[in-house]
Parts: structure tokens; C-alpha cells; sequence
């Protein structure tokens, strides 16, 4: 595909664009969507994109899926928000009901809705807070939760997420987190991760005592901090020291849920069940539309009135939810995830073959990642590489996004229903954009 055509038209909105919206709001692409299908975009100019960024993990359904579409539209015939917290409505219970029933753990469950992931955080923190009568929140070194001041605080990467926004929230600490491929050259896989389980245990020790921590939310995969996939004992070992603590569990499965590591929900990798859950991204299919899951002893504590906000659980998002439930499982959205990491892992080992600047491949079922270096024998991060790639496969009509608090990271959010063809595309076009 040659380099995208850009008419009068669309350089015009880019001139609006830089004038009414503030240039901190990032733009990968600097065309304009027209409309979109499955894992395809066109724009204005009628350029096709094939998408491999889902709208940074929403989309697992893909663009404009028919049943999303049908649901939402069914919704807005009969009204679009009288506010849960003034009137109920079905699609509210009905998907908390659904979420209870497919989430991990056998206990008794409850669900809240809100807008965005920082929400759900937030108030995951809320709760926990309630719950064990403390204070503190601790998070992990290259997590990613939020915009928010408190998710903020619990954010790894300063720019662009922290730099000139503080002062933070307090009682917020950063554990240690495995890094497999940057574990210190000749410290086998089994001692590196004893290693950081000891690093984990000491962290409460030096720097937070356990009695005055409310919960620890981690991602099972870090999303921002570069799809780094820990070992499963380090999860078991994080989650037995919370029980054996009286510390809320909390998994963040904002960019894991739904289908994309190859399981519902990437917890089940490592045969962890938390006591909480957050959610959204590929929940409602690219509308706004967060939660949390998880034990009713923990959710129902608070009085009417303390949880909530103005739009939270909107109608509208909750349809295209159970649509996207439906969808997850009608089409084997699950197993397909797996098939698609492998054939995305496969064209990545092909480049590796052929660029040594191809430091490390790594995937749970379809959340992919390949991290770029200088060499492989000295592992420094190549950020220039990253940003030249990425650029070159918007010019071929490729929608990629970066990670890692180095930005040296491309990482793949494909849509679980993506065609063979539309593959095969994506994947041409990502081969032409190495070089």
C-alpha cells in the first residue's frame, strides 16, 4: 500500500484539530475515521487501515460488529439514560448478574458500573478501603491504571502520564514485578523469580508494613508497561501473602478481559481467583463502560449512596455489554484468541530471523508483543526503531501502538474477529514496515 492519500477536507479538520484540542490529548494517526468493520478502518479519504490497535484493547468484537450495533440501537429506541441511581433498568442487573456468573470464584458476587478504567480503580480502592479499615494501595513497578490523580500515583511511567500533574494521593507504593527477559544475565528463570518473590516480601518490610495495606491491584499481564507476562508462581505468591495478610486481591483486567490472552479473563492463566475485579475496554465494545466483580462482602459494605456516579452503568453501554458477552461466546472468541497470537507470534519470529533489532516475542493468546533493541546482546531499549516502525505502518495502512515505559515495545490488540484477509494484510503490511 502506497502512502494515504490526504484531501483538502481532512486537512482542514487537522488544522481544527490543532486549534480547538489541545495538543496533551495524542493522536496516532492524524487522518480522520469515516467508518470501520470487524478489524478494517477507512477514512475520510477512503484509505483503508487495517486495525491492529482496537482502539488501545477495546475492540475484541472489532469495528461496528452487527449484534453491538442492532443492541445499541434497540436501547436508544427506548430511552437513553434515566440514571440507575434514580431509576433501575434491566440492562444494568441483567449484565451485573452475567458478569457474577462468568468471572472467576465460587463465592457469593456482586457488580458496580462506571465509566472508564480509572473509575473502576478507583473505586476498587474505595471499597477495599472500607472493607479492611486501612489505607494504603500498592501497585507495581511499569503498571498502568489510570489518569486520574490516584491512579496517577500507582502509574509507573512519568511522561507522559505524571510529569507536572502532581502532588499525588498518598499511600500509594510501587512493588517489585518480574521482568523475564531483563533478568540479570546468567541468574537462571527459577532463581530470578525466587528472587523477586523474596524482592516482593522484603518491599513490605522496608517500605509499607502489611497491616496498613488495603488492597494490591495488579494487572495479570501489564498492559502499558510492555505485555509482561509474570511467572505463575510469582501471582500465587502475591496472592497467598494478601490472604495470609488480610490485603484485598485486585486484578486489573481492563486490557486483559474478554477473551484477549486466550481465557476470559487472564487471572485464569495462573490459577489465581482474586477477591476483586476491574473491567472495561472490551466490555461494551468501545463504549464507555467500566466495573467491578467481585465478593459481595466486600462491594455491599458501603451505604446507599457512597458508590455510584451521574452516568455510571448507562443503558446504552450495558446493551452493547451483553451483546459483546454473547458475541465472546457465540463465535469462540476464546479459542480464536489463541490462534491469532499464534499466527501473529509466527510472522514475528520470521523477523526475528531477519532484524537483530528483535529483542524478545512474547504473547498470552492474542496479546502479543515483540521489543525492540539495539543488539540482543546488550538489550538497549531502541525507542528510535519502535517510533520508525510504528510511523512507516500508518503510512502502509497499519494501526500499531508502542508500550513499555521505554517506549520500545510495539504491542498487538488485534480484534478477535479479525477475517483471514484482513490478517493477511495486517500482517503484510507490518513486514513492510521493518526494515
Amino acid at each position: 500500500m502506497s502512502e494515504t492519500f490526504v484531501s483538502s477536507t481532512t486537512k482542514d479538520l487537522q488544522e481544527k484539530r490543532k486549534k480547538y484540542v489541545p495538543k496533551g490529548v495524542s493522536n496516532g494517526n492524524l487522518n480522520l475515521a469515516h467508518h470501520a468493520y470487524g478489524a478494517t478502518v477507512i477514512d475520510l479519504d477512503q484509505n483503508e487501515y487495517i486495525d491492529f490497535a482496537g482502539a488501545i484493547g477495546t475492540l475484541n468484537v472489532g469495528h461496528s460488529h452487527k449484534k453491538v450495533t442492532e443492541a445499541v440501537k434497540s436501547q436508544v429506541d427506548h430511552f437513553l439514560h434515566p440514571g440507575f441511581n434514580v431509576m433501575m433498568y434491566e440492562g444494568y442487573i441483567n449484565l451485573a448478574e452475567k458478569l457474577c456468573q462468568i468471572t472467576p470464584g465460587d463465592f457469593e458476587k456482586q457488580a458496580i458500573f462506571f465509566n472508564s478504567g480509572a473509575e473502576a480503580v478507583e473505586n476498587a480502592i474505595k471499597v477495599s478501603r472500607r472493607y479492611t479499615g486501612r489505607q494504603a494501595v500498592v501497585s507495581f513497578t511499569r503498571g498502568y491504571h489510570g489518569r486520574t490523580n490516584l491512579t496517577m500515583g500507582m502509574t509507573s511511567k512519568v511522561k507522559p502520564y505524571k510529569f507536572g500533574f502532581g502532588p499525588f494521593a498518598p499511600e500509594i507504593y510501587q512493588a517489585p514485578f518480574p521482568y523475564m527477559y531483563r533478568r540479570p544475565n546468567g541468574m537462571t528463570e527459577e532463581a530470578y523469580i525466587d528472587h523477586i518473590i523474596e524482592e516482593f516480601k522484603d518491599f513490605f518490610i522496608a517500605t509499607v508494613a502489611p497491616e496498613t495495606v488495603a488492597c494490591v491491584v495488579m494487572e495479570p499481564v501489564q498492559g502499558e508497561g510492555g505485555f509482561i507476562i509474570p511467572p505463575m508462581k510469582f501471582v500465587q505468591a502475591v496472592s497467598q501473602f494478601c490472604k495470609d495478610n488480610g490485603i484485598v486481591f485486585v486484578a486489573d483486567e481492563i486490557q486483559t478481559g474478554f477473551g484477549r490472552t486466550g481465557k476470559l479473563f487472564a487471572i485464569d492463566h495462573f490459577d489465581v481467583v482474586p477477591d476483586l475485579i476491574t473491567v472495561s475496554k472490551s466490555l461494551a465494545a468501545g463504549l464507555p463502560l467500566s466495573g467491578i466483580v467481585g465478593k459481595k462482602e466486600i462491594l455491599d459494605l458501603p451505604d446507599p449512596g457512597e458508590l455510584g456516579g451521574t452516568y455510571a452503568g448507562s443503558p446504552v453501554a450495558c446493551a452493547a455489554a451483553l451483546a459483546v458477552i454473547d458475541i465472546i461466546e457465540e463465535e469462540s472468541l476464546v479459542s480464536k484468541a489463541e490462534i491469532l497470537g499464534e499466527k501473529l507470534e509466527l510472522k514475528l519470529k520470521e523477523l526475528y530471523d531477519k532484524y537483530d533489532y528483535v529483542g524478545d516475542i512474547r504473547r498470552l493468546g492474542a496479546m502479543v508483543a515483540v521489543e525492540l533493541v539495539e543488539d540482543r546482546e546488550s538489550k538497549r531499549p531502541n525507542k528510535a526503531k519502535t517510533a520508525e516502525i510504528i510511523r512507516r505502518a500508518n503510512q502502509n495502512g497499519l494501526l500499531l501502538l508502542s508500550a513499555g515505559i521505554k517506549g520500545n515495545i510495539i504491542r498487538f490488540l488485534t480484534p478477535l474477529v479479525i477475517t483471514d484477509e484482513e490478517l493477511a494484510k495486517g500482517l503484510s503490511r507490518l513486514e513492510q514496515s521493518f526494515v
